[in-house]
Order: C-alpha cells, then sequence, then structure tokens
C-alpha cells in the first residue's frame, strides 16, 4: 500500500493561554505544495480565524470531490468517452453522526462536458456509482456522499 504525507506546522503568536491565539497554519504535502490552512471562521472568529486559509471542512469536501472526478476520468477514458471539461461545485453540510458533530453529508455536483456526443444519463450513472465505489476517500468515510449528475 501506499503512504500519503503531509506535514501541518503552527507557531504560537503569544496570546495562547489567553485562548485567543490564532489558528492559521501552513500545510506542506510530500510533493512540494504548500497552502495557508486555518480554523473555519464559522467556527473560530476573525482574527483567530483567516477566511482565506482552508480549512479542515474544506479539505475533506475537495478530497472526496477530486477523489470522485479522478476515479469517474479514469473510467470515462476507459469507457472511450472524450471528457472535454469536468467541475464540481461540492458542498459540505455539518450535521450529527452518531450523536457527534461531523460533515454528515458531502454533495458532489458534478458539470461534464464532453468532446462529441455526450453519454447518456444511465451510462454517467453508471460511471459516477462506480466512481464512488473506487474513490478511497468515500471508502474512509462514515458521512453520506452524494453524486447528483
Amino acid at each position: 500500500m501506499s503512504e500519503h504525507v503531509a506535514t501541518v506546522e503552527w507557531r504560537s503568536d503569544g496570546h495562547f493561554r489567553d485562548g485567543r491565539y490564532s489558528r492559521v497554519h501552513n500545510i506542506a504535502f510530500d510533493g512540494g505544495a504548500e497552502i495557508a490552512g486555518s480554523a473555519s471562521p464559522q467556527v473560530v472568529p476573525v482574527p483567530m480565524a483567516d477566511p482565506a486559509g482552508v480549512d479542515p471542512e474544506e479539505l475533506l469536501v475537495a478530497a472526496t470531490a477530486a477523489c470522485h472526478m479522478l476515479w469517474f476520468l479514469d473510467l470515462a477514458q476507459r469507457a472511450g468517452l472524450a471528457v472535454a471539461d469536468y467541475r464540481d461545485e461540492a458542498r459540505g453540510i455539518m450535521g450529527k453522526l452518531d450523536g457527534r458533530t461531523a460533515i454528515a453529508r458531502i454533495v458532489l455536483r458534478p458539470r461534464i462536458t464532453f468532446d462529441g456526443d455526450a453519454p447518456d444519463e444511465a451510462i454517467l450513472a453508471r460511471l459516477h456509482h462506480e466512481a464512488h465505489e473506487r474513490c478511497f476517500i468515500a471508502n474512509s468515510l462514515k458521512s453520506e456522499v452524494i453524486v447528483e449528475g
């Protein structure tokens, strides 16, 4: 099996003891990409959170959407389809799972264009279903993942 590495780094801004510390941090990936992370401003108020930073909830939604997309593209290519464009404005909805606050539902809304004729709805549904079944991230979650295609 493979291993995937992310390094998360945070440094105190001097306000840790009083609870008004910054939740801004850096996330570095093993391939060299880095992003600014933060707690969600919906959970921790600004200025302790930075709305420009990527929060863990957004990362989970993005990972789920990207994993589904990558499997869909692979399956579509194998089926002889020519995908021209794929865009998903995925949403994570907070709720309760097993009595605890969690991303209870992730809704994927892929919009796909094809070079030439688009496949019929039954083929698209089958590809999305198979992509969902193969997605490593979706297979790791207790959350409901819905694909609205």
